[in-house]
């Protein structure tokens, strides 16, 4: 995280992103393609402009050297990094800034913090990257606390330990993605796990979410990594026993893997580690005509049922696949990819070909060459997909500013009930698009694939109203909400809960489980200062 300082109201570290004639280019764009000019360009908001309400609370004398009320601080704080947010930061809306914000040196100042939040009811908000879509860092919180607190992890930011027999680490929870492999990498050691925000997220916030990585089968939760945790609740500090693994009744990890900041704070974590790739070969694969989607998906259901567990398999629409650089539109394209520190993947790759073939794809020559230089396999319609994942997310700053309405959910379903699931969520968004922005554009891929079925991502965007884009988003999001529940699916994969998510979760959620969550809940945080209004409410 060294170098410029992130951005208080956006995507990024300021003065990143795409330069103001990229963004007139972006406009362009998206003027052709929904048939309406975008709103005029809004500059990007100043803190000088922002103006905060005063500190409900101050902290006791031995936690003022932690905490801060520095403008920079609360702002940057306020808010995740959704669209809902960055238009209320665009807009100057910091009504749910932090009183404080504080930034523990280690567990005795996590406990105290803690015990100030518990004996003053003020509410507790975990803080690692900041980079959640869900509302889940936002201190939205009733008048029944005297204020809000956000603790930022980023003081606990060391590789306390490694262990290369057993290809394990201790971590502790407020290291970046980037700063974590910088640690490992002399090791020759990797953690593998690449969210879309690995370079704005923390360990600790991938864990508290159930974070979902980059590689598209086998390893594609933060679950998978998890060896044992550490964590400092208001009741005290739990510690799993660290173990390979365990059929010692229900595991205590898998509590705080996506409890949101609402039990605890996880304050390190030993990790699975593996050793860094040094094989590569990949592949984009097309599928065209007008059923190709549904033809790259029948091949990715082949492909995750094969055992050869491709590390990249990401299937995009032609829509996603025309935005991404990957295709013209005309084709819905496979990323396929294989990485291994061991061996040469010829035969892997000539095997998925083949089932890609069998599925009716077009797989580009030589696509079955093992490659040793990293820089070759981030070439053409790969490589164009690539880059594009990592600038994606810097594109909702644009359409905060100009008016236009859009956003991403995300989901999973059984193979078998695929087709009709996407049938009906794709009939679902594009007529609220209709309804509300008189259009729009909806696209689809697959982030993640199982054996018993993928993970379906969408992207929705339309223009939008000056003033009126919050209702926008709020009546498209509950129209793919409903159509997900309704159809089967879950209301998230990766995204997390949150504030956002809550009212479908609750749905999902089975009734005597969260009754079981509830007492966890009273037993752990039995002030209920945790994180109010994410996953559970207090008792």
């Amino acid at each position: 995280m060294a170098g410029a300082r992130r951005s208080f109201w956006g995507w990024g570290a300021e003065g990143a992103g795409p330069s103001e004639a990229q963004v007139r280019g972006m406009l362009a764009t998206l003027a052709q393609r929904y048939g309406a000019e975008p709103a005029e360009l809004l500059p990007e908001p100043r803190l000088a402009d922002v103006s905060l309400r005063a500190p409900r609370i101050a902290p006791p004398k031995p936690l003022e050297g932690i905490c801060s009320t520095d403008p920079y601080d609360r702002a940057s704080h306020t808010y995740g990094k959704s669209y809902r947010d960055i238009v209320r930061a665009v807009a100057g809306d910091f009504r749910t800034a932090p009183d404080q914000v504080a930034f523990p040196r280690d567990e005795e100042d996590l406990s105290a913090l803690l015990d100030w939040c518990v004996g003053a009811r003020i509410a507790a908000i975990p803080y690692g990257g900041g980079s959640s879509v869900v509302g889940g860092v936002e201190a939205n919180v009733s008048d029944a606390y005297a204020g809000a607190v956000s603790i930022d992890l980023s003081r606990l930011s060391r590789v306390l330990e490694i262990d290369r027999t057993s290809r394990a680490a201790r971590i502790q929870a407020g290291i970046y993605g980037p700063a974590l492999e910088d640690a490992l990498r002399p090791h020759g050691l990797t953690l593998r796990h690449f969210p879309q925000s690995f370079e704005f997220s923390t360990l600790g916030g991938w864990i508290a979410t159930r974070s979902g990585g980059h590689y598209a089968t086998l390893y594609t939760h933060i679950d998978d990594f998890v060896e044992s945790l550490r964590v400092v609740t208001p009741a005290g500090v739990s510690e799993s026993r660290r173990l390979p693994g365990s059929g010692a009744g229900p595991s205590h990890d898998r509590l705080f893997i996506g409890s949101e900041g609402t039990l605890g704070v996880i304050s390190e974590a030993w990790m699975r580690l593996q050793d860094r790739p040094r094989f590569r070969a990949s592949a984009a694969v097309r599928f065209e005509g007008e059923d190709g989607f549904l033809r790259g998906a029948e091949a990715v259901r082949r492909l995750s049922q094969s055992g050869l567990y491709p590390t990249n398999c990401r299937l995009l629409d032609p829509g996603e696949a025309r935005n991404a650089g990957a295709a013209q539109g005309d084709a819905a394209v496979l990323v396929l990819g294989f990485e291994s520190a061991d061996h040469a993947l010829d035969a892997w790759m000539a095997r998925a070909a083949e089932l890609c073939r069998d599925a009716g794809g077009l797989v580009p020559d030589g696509a079955v060459a093992t490659r040793t230089d990293d820089g070759a396999s981030r070439e053409g319609a790969a490589g164009a997909w690539r880059q594009a994942f990592l600038n994606m997310p810097y594109a909702l700053n644009v359409f905060a500013r100009s008016a236009i309405v859009g956003e991403t959910f995300e989901t999973a379903i059984p193979w078998d009930r695929f087709p009709s699931f996407h049938a009906a969520v794709t009939a679902a968004v594009r007529d609220a698009l209709k309804r509300v922005c008189g259009g729009g554009s909806l696209t689809c891929r697959f982030t993640h694939v199982y054996p018993d079925g993928p993970a379906p991502y969408y992207s929705f965007a339309g223009a939008g109203r000056r003033g009126s884009e919050l209702a926008q988003w709020d009546e498209i999001k509950a129209a793919a909400g409903e159509a997900v529940i309704q159809n089967g699916g879950t209301i998230t994969h990766h995204h997390a809960v949150g504030r956002v998510h809550r009212p479908w979760y609750d749905r999902q959620r089975p009734d005597l489980f969260a009754a079981a969550l509830r007492g966890a809940k009273a037993a752990l945080d039995p002030a209920g200062v945790m994180n109010p209004g994410v996953l559970i409410d207090p008792a």
